[in-house]
C-alpha cells in the first residue's frame, strides 16, 4: 500500500514591502502609521543621526544613532537608501526589512524621494507610494501647523516639496492624502487587502 502524498500547503499571500514616500507635510507617516494599525504590516525603523523630537522614542520611531556609528554602518553596506537630507543621515538597516518579510508580513519603510531613488536604481522589487497634500497650500498649511521648527527649516522644506512634486513619475501609484483612513485603505487595496 502506498503513502499518501503529501498536501501541497495553501499558497501564502506574497509579502511585498511598501515604500511610502512624499513631499514633507503630505502625510506620508500618519497614512503609514494607520497601515500599522493592521497586524499584516510591520514598519522597518530607520536610523538617523539627526537629534529626537519631542515624544519620540529610539527604536519605534527611528533609531538614533551617533554620526560615528551611523558611518561606520554605512561602510558596512547595512542600509538600504542611505542618504543625507537637512544636515543628518537616514538610512534603513537591511536586516530590519528582512526580519519583517521573514515573518510573513508586508514591511512598510518610510522614506524621503531621494531614498526612493536610491532603492528603485538598486533594483529593489516593492509597491512605491507617493502620499500627496491635496493641494500645495494645503501643504504650506500642514508644515507650519506642526510649530517644532523655524521659519527658514520651513522654507527649505517648502523648496524642497516643489522638486519631490516633480519626481511622482518614479512612483506605481500617487495617493492623494486628504483622509488618512481612507489614503491607508487604498494602500492595502493595492496589496489586495481589505484593512482591519
Amino acid at each position: 500500500m502506498n503513502d499518501p502524498e503529501p498536501q501541497a500547503a495553501a499558497p501564502r499571500e506574497a509579502q511585498r514591502l511598501v515604500v511610502v514616500s512624499g513631499a514633507s507635510g503630505a502625510g506620508k507617516t500618519s497614512v503609514a502609521h494607520r497601515l500599522l494599525e493592521d497586524a499584516r504590516f510591520a514598519r522597518a525603523v530607520t536610523a538617523t543621526t539627526r537629534e529626537p523630537r519631542e515624544g519620540e522614542q529610539d527604536g519605534v520611531d527611528y533609531h538614533f544613532l551617533t554620526a560615528g556609528a551611523f558611518h561606520k554602518r554605512l561602510i558596512a553596506d547595512d542600509f538600504l537608501a542611505p542618504a543625507e537630507v537637512y544636515g543628518h543621515w537616514y538610512g534603513t538597516p537591511r536586516e530590519n526589512v528582512e526580519a519583517i518579510l521573514a515573518s510573513g508580513r508586508h514591511c512598510i519603510l518610510v522614506i524621503d524621494v531621494q531614498g526612493v531613488e536610491d532603492i528603485k536604481s538598486s533594483g529593489v522589487e516593492a509597491l512605491y507610494v507617493f502620499v500627496d497634500a491635496p493641494s500645495f497650500e494645503e501643504l504650506q498649511q500642514r508644515l507650519r501647523g506642526r510649530g517644532d521648527e523655524d521659519p527658514e527649516k520651513i522654507s527649505a522644506r517648502l523648496r524642497a516639496a516643489r522638486a519631490e512634486l516633480d519626481k511622482k513619475d518614479l512612483f506605481d501609484r500617487v495617493l492623494v492624502n486628504d483622509d488618512i483612513d481612507r489614503a491607508a485603505r487604498e494602500v492595502a487595496d493595492w496589496l489586495g487587502l481589505e484593512l482591519a
